[in-house]
């Protein structure tokens, strides 16, 4: 065992010990960061907006403070862009995260001295609850890369702004930078494609341990490993036992990617975003992720049906139940109150507090009423292909309402590794799943209200075309699983497979 291994371990086992016991208080911790946010918060611009001083229970507060999105923030942070202070939090932040919004264009997410820490220290916590729960803390005697965004940051109301994975570059403690890859210069090039082949120029020789990153963008940088080595990237990187991923569902890019290693490694799944990190796999012996109840963040959770009522349920931790879909709502030490984040979750246990991400708020078909959501679809799909041996590269899916006479359909735009042989056959078994597990979509096609769904093969490395003609190649962009428009659909119909 070297050096950092054997100091890691241990450590490592505190963390973990330091994490069970968390575990165990959640409800309480909740309860308490709720206080200190609004102690913190009474002092600031939005707290005097919203009589912070008359709070003091959650019933006080869900009363005071409605949900927000951004662009019902972003008044306040256009002040706190003109450089004024104690607007949503005390002083100013020491980051804008810099992120694309589907309406809002692009949105600048507060990151105080106070919530900068929970970035990384997550990321920490979820190796490190691994690594004690595996036995093996070798990955941190090797090299590791987090492929990510340019760490080059940019000033907005003299502020430092960036992506979220540039920022977190920042973030990175003294005792991995040796082991860190690829260079700061290479990590600066915006161009995805030049920057993913010196990432491989930099990687190809070195004992590569940990890798990290959004699914289809390891993918493509497995691919490159393979297509200069000949050889699968397991035996390329013999050492490579911890694969770290987030921003998408794993399961449409699981099976490609242990294929290109050529082995299964052990795979953490996180959920971080720029408003916070909210949850992490702690285990790889238990579903689902640990919702992160002691990092300076409050959750509240709102049936997803109601998200956009204009007076919705919204219920703290000690509330929620198993399998029911939530609209993830947040208030944090970064100064977002009662924030939506647009993403859905459902609690797999709750004891400890596991849920799985279910989707996106706003990424839902529901054209007819059928309010069909991106954990249906990914079931339905990767399910039938995973039971027919079919590799999926990506897929997005969109309503198809005027068909000349037809009748409308949900119309699915996948690229195959290899495209089934009965395409249509394929198509009908994803459609009866689905069904299964929408009862209003079965309801819509038995009243041929719609049809059967159909499936468009994409061309070979389509998504990446598309991906790359409008400027969200690589980092941490991705393709909208769902769409309740044709934006998207409209775009990927030029990049269909020839018949």
């Amino acid at each position: 065992m070297k050096f950092k291994s054997l100091l890691a371990k241990p450590f490592a086992s505190i963390i973990a010990g330091k994490v069970k016991k968390e575990m165990l208080r959640a409800v309480e911790d909740q309860e308490s960061i709720l206080q200190d946010l609004l102690k913190t918060g009474k002092k600031t611009e939005f707290g005097k907006d919203h009589k912070f001083d008359g709070i003091t229970t959650y019933e006080n507060y869900k009363q005071a403070v409605p949900i927000r999105d951004y662009e019902q923030f972003k008044p306040y942070i256009e002040k706190i862009k003109e450089g004024k202070h104690n607007i949503l939090w005390k002083g100013q932040p020491i980051y804008f995260a810099k992120t694309s919004g589907t309406t809002s264009g692009v949105k600048y997410i507060p990151i105080t001295k106070e919530s900068v820490d929970h970035h990384f220290n997550t990321s920490r916590n979820a190796v490190f609850c691994n690594v004690t729960e595996l036995g093996d803390a070798s990955a941190f005697d090797g090299k590791l890369i987090f492929l990510s965004g340019s760490p080059e940051l940019e000033r907005v109301g003299g502020i430092p702004t960036g992506r979220l994975s540039g920022i977190a570059n920042h973030q990175i403690p003294r005792y991995l930078r040796t082991n860190q890859l690829p260079s700061y210069e290479t990590n600066c090039i915006e161009d995805w494609e030049t920057k993913l082949g010196k990432i491989v120029d930099e990687t190809i020789q070195q004992d590569m341990r940990l890798i990290s990153g959004i699914p289809p963008w390891m993918q493509m940088y497995f691919d490159q490993l393979i297509a200069r080595s000949g050889k699968p990237v397991g035996e390329l990187f013999p050492n490579f036992n911890l694969l770290v991923h987030g921003g998408v569902n794993f399961e449409p890019y699981k099976a490609k990617l242990f294929d290109s290693i050529g082995r299964k490694v052990p795979a953490i799944e996180t959920f971080p975003a720029s408003e916070g990190f909210f949850a992490y796999q702690d285990s790889q012996q238990h579903e689902g992720l640990l919702l992160n109840t002691n990092a300076g963040i409050f959750f509240e959770f709102v049936p997803a049906t109601e998200i956009f009522s204009e007076n919705p349920t919204r219920i703290t931790l000690k509330d929620v139940e198993v399998g029911v879909n939530y609209a993830l709502v947040v208030s944090t030490n970064a100064g977002l109150w009662a924030y939506n984040i647009g993403d859905t979750v459902k609690f797999v246990s709750t004891n400890p507090y596991r849920i799985v991400v279910t989707g996106r708020t706003k990424h839902f078909i529901s054209a007819f009423g059928e309010h069909v959501i991106g954990e249906e679809v990914e079931q339905s799909l990767m399910g039938v292909a995973s039971g027919n041996n079919i590799r999926i590269t990506e897929f997005t899916v969109a309503p198809r309402i005027q068909v000349n006479g037809e009748l409308p359909y949900h119309e699915w735009f996948v690229e195959f590794e290899d495209v089934p042989g009965n395409l249509d056959g394929f198509a009908l078994e994803v459609d009866q799943v689905l069904r299964k597990k929408n009862i209003y979509y079965d309801d819509l096609l038995t009243g041929n209200i719609l049809q059967p769904l159909k499936i468009r093969p994409i061309r070979k490395n389509g998504f990446i075309d598309y991906m790359k003609s409008i400027g969200k190649l690589g980092g941490q962009n991705k393709v909208p699983r769902l769409s309740n428009d044709r934006k998207i659909a409209e775009e990927m119909e030029k990049y269909l497979q020839a018949r």
